[in-house]
C-alpha cells in the first residue's frame, strides 16, 4: 500500500489529515480521490456518495481502467471503522492501487 501527501490539484474536500513522517508526493491526474470526513460522510471528488453507489462508481471504472488508482483520505477525527468500509468498497471493485493521503510530519511541513 502506498502513502501519498494531500496535493492542492485533487478533486476533493477539505479534511484535516494525520501527519506521517515518512510521507512523499505522489500526484497522478487520472487518480479517484474518496474522502471521509470527521462524521463519517463519504465524498467522491467533492460529492457526498453512499458506500454502495460508491462500490457502482468504482467497478465501472474499473472495468475500463483497470490500472486506475485510488486515494483515500480521512479527517484525522475519522472513526477507523469509516475508513476501513471504505476501503474495502475500494477492494471489492477490484483496485489494486490504493494510497492513503496523509499531511507531512510539522518538521516537513515547516520545511
Amino acid at each position: 500500500m502506498m502513502v501519498s501527501l494531500q496535493m492542492d490539484r485533487t478533486q476533493n474536500i477539505k479534511v484535516n489529515l494525520p501527519s506521517a513522517s515518512q510521507a512523499k508526493h505522489d500526484f497522478k491526474p487520472d487518480m479517484v480521490n474518496i474522502a471521509v470526513d470527521k462524521a463519517g460522510a463519504i465524498w467522491l471528488e467533492k460529492t457526498q456518495i453512499s458506500l454502495p453507489n460508491l462500490s457502482l462508481v468504482l467497478s465501472n471504472r474499473f472495468r475500463s481502467d483497470t490500472n486506475m488508482p485510488v486515494y483515500i483520505s480521512g479527517d484525522r477525527d475519522t472513526l477507523h471503522g469509516a475508513m476501513v468500509e471504505v476501503l474495502e468498497v475500494v477492494r471489492g471493485a477490484g483496485v489494486q492501487k490504493v494510497a492513503f493521503a496523509v499531511g507531512g510530519s510539522e518538521s516537513q511541513t515547516n520545511r
